[in-house]
């Protein structure tokens, strides 16, 4: 089985340890791995077309979201699936989803103009994020108006949660399959550079994470949770994360990754054979 990588720039240009032990562990069992990034190179919108039995969406940029759309078009296999990630970056659609799945989420609301939330500030601080933000990039707690009016119009939509308070650090939940992990750091601009620390993982936080992924159909994901007095709280979802802090990590994505491409095979050979 021929297996794709849509992949994203790395600072610095260099493969991730993690994925680079899951491809070693593909190779092994027979699969050839390739990857490309869609940024680096120019491809035809109108005529492209599959050439890989399984992609899989490792980039969470707009342009490899779309080309995943085009193959999914198309009838590709994709892990995750396409509409299952298109759901999770966009994070006003996966708020309602989360809640419509009793997954326990922060109060969202969208906007284009900031000065519509100003009234929220009155019954406690808020979190602003771009409706397809990354990584944390333009993440902001506001707890005055004057920040709130500090901060640019936004020229795209914007999230504004209700702040969930909690012990001053994420929980990160990382999911491969059957497979559910944790790991606790502490939030900021780079905090996604930082492996953390792996923590046991709560039957409330399962419970959460099992229903982030029958909402989005998700097998290879990550949410970040804040363990509020009330229990824990999701507040971001993400289709294939770094899997940082992670023990052994590597063996349990590559099995995900191979049962799916191997499954994909079985499936085409005995639908070739009976007709």
């Amino acid at each position: 089985m021929r297996i794709m990588y849509l992949l994203t720039r790395r600072v610095p240009d260099a493969p991730s340890p993690v994925l680079r032990e899951v491809n070693a562990r593909l190779s092994r069992r027979g699969h050839v791995v390739d990857g490309w990034i869609p940024e680096d190179r120019l491809d035809r919108a109108d005529t492209f077309v599959p050439a890989a039995d399984l992609y899989v969406l490792k980039s969470h940029t707009e342009l490899a979201l779309s080309l995943a759309g085009v193959l999914h078009d198309q009838g590709a296999r994709l892990l995750n699936p396409y509409l299952g990630c298109l759901a999770a970056q966009d994070k006003i659609t996966a708020s309602r989803r989360m809640r419509s799945a009793g997954v326990p989420t922060a109060a969202t609301w969208v906007t284009g103009d900031l000065t519509q939330a100003a009234g929220l500030l009155d019954d406690g601080p808020l979190v602003v994020k771009p409706h397809r933000g990354h990584r944390g990039t333009g993440v902001h707690i506001i707890r005055r108006p004057e920040e709130l009016s500090a901060l640019p119009s936004p020229r795209t939509p914007v999230v504004v949660q209700r702040y969930v308070p909690g012990p001053g650090e994420d929980l990160k939940v990382y999911v491969a399959g059957e497979h559910v992990f944790a790991v606790r750091k502490r939030f900021d601009a780079d905090s996604f550079t930082r492996p953390g620390r792996s923590v046991p993982v709560s039957r409330a936080v399962r419970a959460a994470a099992e229903g982030v992924r029958a909402a989005f159909g998700l097998d290879l994901f990550g949410i970040d949770i804040v363990e509020s007095p009330d229990g824990p709280v999701v507040v971001d979802v993400n289709y294939f994360p770094g899997y940082k802090g992670v023990p052994d990590a590597a063996p349990k994505i590559a099995a995900v990754i191979a049962d799916y491409a191997e499954y994909v095979d079985y499936a085409g050979g005995a639908a070739a054979q009976a007709s």
